[in-house]
């Protein structure tokens, strides 16, 4: 299913979204968040997607491969840490929310309104995930 054709307000309304918190983040920590979610939602088409973009962006393919165990890594600063706790946090959302010490340490890099932001940028890669997954998107090979 296409949903920028079935439903395309729908589709224009969740594209908004992604189109502010573009505008919100760093291009390279958004790069990470999403290329994370994706392969913690095992989204295919995403994690596809958002490496490649990343690469031509000039992120490093090492720290690429590397958010599949980016807790053991000495690739991320601590404001990507931050944004990948976060991210790990609310994609695998459990009974007891995010814990207080990885909301405290997104605010303590970001700020507040940064740390809305990744919470945003976090959220709206969770919704492509879930969109992509269930209308069994996929990616092409690259000749």
């Amino acid at each position: 299913m296409d949903l920028s054709k079935v439903v395309p307000a729908g589709f224009r309304a969740v594209f908004g979204l992604e189109k502010y918190v573009q505008g919100a983040l760093d291009h390279s920590v958004l790069a990470l968040i999403k290329v994370r979610a994706s392969m913690v939602n095992e989204c295919a088409f995403c994690v596809d997607m958002h490496t490649t973009d990343a690469l031509k962006d000039g992120e490093s393919s090492q720290r690429l491969f590397g958010l599949a165990a980016w807790r053991e890594s000495s690739f991320y600063d601590k404001r990507e840490r931050a944004a990948l706790a976060l991210t790990d946090a609310v994609t695998r959302l459990g009974q007891g929310g995010v814990p207080d010490e990885v909301w405290d340490g997104v605010v303590e890099q970001f700020g507040e309104e940064g740390a809305a932001n990744v919470l945003l940028a976090v959220g709206t890669i969770n919704l492509w995930n879930r969109l992509t997954i269930t209308s069994r998107k996929q990616p092409v090979l690259a000749a």
